[in-house]
């Protein structure tokens, strides 16, 4: 495994925040390894141009499905830099721990994912169909611009299912509930704050859609659907007004409802129109509040027994770990392959600390377990 760590090491040592640094550093050590190891590659490009990401691809040859591994090389944000204890981009390794951002998130899964790549290549003539690996970076922006550039090349085959290489050891993600995103402008007369005349404001006028969307009944598990987990509406930014003696005409609100297959994306789209209706009956303005779609994405779930989950489970059990299926909170990168009809895990890794947070760092004495776990499901998946 020595040679996945140093791998993920010189990846590290690059930064690649999203949104902030170049993505060709980084892309170009993995381009540089690939190319030793004789493994075919080549960059995606979004529509205007932008690279997002590095495709490998292993034919195998004999017919069948194609499988794909997807890691992303983009990472959050550093932070407050003063505040960890190591470099952001260390790279070092002490006391078993990787250190840095993407340490976990996740630029040793791609340093795993071009090792399998390379493990395959030598036997690729006796396996069916082929292994794809993504390696993003337009994740982090929740563009997922690499994904998107895989699915529409016509030159890349659609992949049976994905597995992505988010980390954590004791559950392989099968699931995730799905999201449905809107801004909502609230509107309202404007005036001086010190004016004899009432009026009520658009800042009260959100605060009060704020309290009929909090107080919104969304239903329960839905036990039919066997999805795990409920429905969750939340309003996540409230922005309005500037300074003391005007009172704005205008507040824009942010509206995040997960959804799942009983609660779907029309429902949460109902839900919050009708709060707005009573809220513009209730409290009537010049101008309807209006509601601006932003995006969204379905809900997903695979039962245990279907591929590449199945596959997945039954290898880390072989390896003798005690690892679970679960069904995510948060939505990810499987939603939108969810959209395209792929199946996808969306979690299997090393253990790990501060993703996302300070002192990001992922732990290496379960790395070899967890490389074997893949590549066994990934030989299971092409010899079927």
């Amino acid at each position: 495994m020595a040679s996945v760590v140093e791998l993920a090491q010189e990846l590290i040592r690059r930064p690649s925040r999203a949104g902030i640094d170049e993505y060709g550093p980084v892309l170009g050590v993995l381009e540089d390894w690939l190319a030793v190891h004789g493994l075919p590659h080549r960059r995606l490009h979004d529509d205007a141009g932008s690279l997002v990401g590095l495709l490998v691809e292993i034919s195998g040859g004999r017919p069948g499905p194609w499988w794909a591994l997807d890691a992303c090389v983009d990472t959050a944000p550093y932070g407050d830099e003063t505040a960890w204890s190591f470099a952001p981009a260390s790279g070092d390794v002490k006391d078993g721990w990787l250190l840095g951002r993407g340490s976990a998130d996740s630029k040793l899964a791609a340093a795993m994912f071009c090792h399998i790549a390379a493990d395959l290549a030598p036997r690729a003539a006796e396996l069916r169909g082929g292994l794809a690996v993504l390696l993003d970076v337009d994740e982090h922006t929740g563009g997922f611009g690499g994904a998107h550039a895989f699915l529409v090349d016509e030159a890349a085959v659609t992949p049976a299912g994905v597995m992505i290489g988010y980390p954590g050891l004791d559950e392989v993600v099968v699931g995730g509930r799905g999201l449905w995103r809107a801004s909502l402008a609230v509107y309202a007369p404007s005036g001086h704050s010190g004016s004899s005349r009432t009026v009520v404001g658009a800042i009260s006028r959100a605060a009060r859609l704020v309290g009929l969307l909090d107080a919104a009944e969304l239903p329960g598990i839905d036990g039919e659907s066997g999805f795990p987990l409920p429905p969750k509406l939340s309003v996540t930014s409230f922005h309005g007004g500037q300074g003391f003696s005007v009172t704005p005409d205008r507040c824009d609100l942010n509206v995040d409802v997960r959804t799942t297959p009983s609660f779907e994306a029309h429902d949460a789209e109902t839900l919050v129109r009708k709060a707005v209706a009573e809220l513009d009956a209730e409290l009537p303005a010049p101008k309807p509040t209006e509601v601006t779609l932003v995006a969204t994405w379905p809900p997903f779930h695979l039962t245990e027994e279907e591929q590449p989950a199945s596959a997945l489970l039954s290898a880390a059990a072989k390896a003798g770990l005690a690892v679970k299926a679960k069904t995510a909170g948060p939505s990810n990168i499987g939603n939108l392959l969810a959209g395209e009809g792929i199946p996808a895990t969306a979690g299997f890794g090393v253990p790990y600390e501060g993703l996302h947070g300070i002192d990001e760092r992922a732990h290496l004495f379960e790395l070899r377990a967890v490389y074997t776990v893949y590549l066994r499901a990934v030989l299971a998946l092409m010899q079927e």
